[in-house]
């Protein structure tokens, strides 16, 4: 809403002009969603602690996890409060894309907290039905991104990356599988979400890469230059992306480990939206399982160790998802999270370098 005054005012104040560029918006954004996190996060920690949010700790995990029970959870909401008041500021919102990745990622975040909201409010850890919770997340991606083709034209074509004249027109059916790739990797995120700080850093990296994307696939010249598809208006994806990865710090700040705060599904279910729908918008859906990787790997192990007990009857990994396989190995849980941190870097610069090898 700010930066549509201080537009307003360029052509009277050339100083203002500076709000014209993305790039300048992408810094402010960037920095306001960190100090507003970072900030309110000692308040927003002891309101979750003096209300008695605290996590419920599931009886079939690790044995080390139990000293956690009791940690502040829904933190979640700290990261949401984070994109939303930069957005606001120094987010064109009068953008489709925007409005499109704003729903999702507080739809999504409200699913979150009844989930939340249920576990604390009855000391367990099954929350919402996972059905229902399903049905929910698809409700509102299929909407969002029915609305986007029905109405902002948003290309139904899927690439391929590393080959530029391999795409597919899905038409109509290109809801159904946007809808997917943002539920899922919604979930993967969730999946991920074990471990002080190892689904947040993922999250930020992978915002990060998706915040460059965006700026390119809005850029009509760079685009074309670069052989990606173009995206009219995804440029002002990119404050805010810049924002989700500043908020993302903010939060690391208070959730490194050991963990004052957990973000809970109200955090992993929405941030893992807000990537997904990137994902999408930005034309990456495929690129989505090489850049978040690691997520892709935390659902499949989920995937196989339940397809393979139901099948034979054992189980391929000791504990799924993965991270709680590699911790009963004997790996502490600061070196687990630092090496899917590592791997998380490297699968992002290999995504950024599909960029020069269309």
């Amino acid at each position: 809403m700010l930066y549509h005054y201080l537009y307003s005012l360029s052509d009277q104040i050339s100083a203002l002009n500076v709000f014209r560029y993305i790039t300048f918006r992408t810094g402010l954004s960037f920095f306001t969603a960190f100090l507003v996190c970072w900030w309110t996060g000692p308040v927003f920690i002891r309101r979750l602690v003096n209300k008695q949010i605290g996590q419920a700790i599931r009886e079939e995990g690790p044995q080390s996890h139990k000293k956690k029970a009791g940690t502040p959870t829904m933190g979640g909401g700290l990261i949401l409060i984070g994109l939303l008041v930069p957005a606001i500021l120094w987010v064109d919102m009068m953008n489709p894309l925007v409005w499109a990745t704003l729903l999702i990622t507080f739809g999504f975040g409200y699913i979150g907290y009844v989930d939340d909201y249920l576990k604390v409010s009855k000391k367990n850890t099954k929350g919402l039905s996972g059905r229902l919770r399903l049905a929910g997340e698809f409700a509102i991606a299929l909407v969002v991104i029915g609305v986007l083709v029905n109405l902002h034209n948003i290309s139904t074509v899927v690439h391929v990356p590393l080959f530029k004249n391999i795409a597919v027109d899905l038409g109509w059916g290109y809801v159904l599988f946007g809808a997917l790739v943002i539920v899922g990797c919604a979930n993967a995120v969730n999946l991920t979400d074990g471990l002080d700080g190892l689904a947040i850093v993922p999250v930020i990296i992978n915002a990060g890469t998706l915040a460059l994307f965006a700026y390119v696939a809005g850029h009509a010249s760079i685009a074309q230059y670069l052989q990606i598809p173009s995206v009219s208006g995804a440029g002002e994806l990119a404050p805010l992306a810049a924002a989700m990865v500043a908020a993302g710090l903010g939060f690391l700040w208070y959730n490194t480990y050991p963990a004052q705060v957990f973000m809970g599904d109200i955090g992993s279910l929405s941030i893992g939206g807000f990537i997904g729908t990137m994902a999408v918008l930005t034309k990456n859906e495929i690129l989505l399982v090489l850049l978040g990787g690691v997520f892709v790997v935390e659902a499949l192990s989920v995937i196989s160790q339940v397809a393979s007990f139901k099948l034979t009857g054992k189980r391929i990994f000791k504990m799924a998802p993965l991270h709680h396989h590699f911790e009963l190995k004997g790996l502490t849980e600061t070196k687990i999270i630092v090496r899917f941190w590592i791997i998380s870097i490297l699968l992002a610069i290999l995504s950024l370098a599909t960029l020069k090898l269309r």
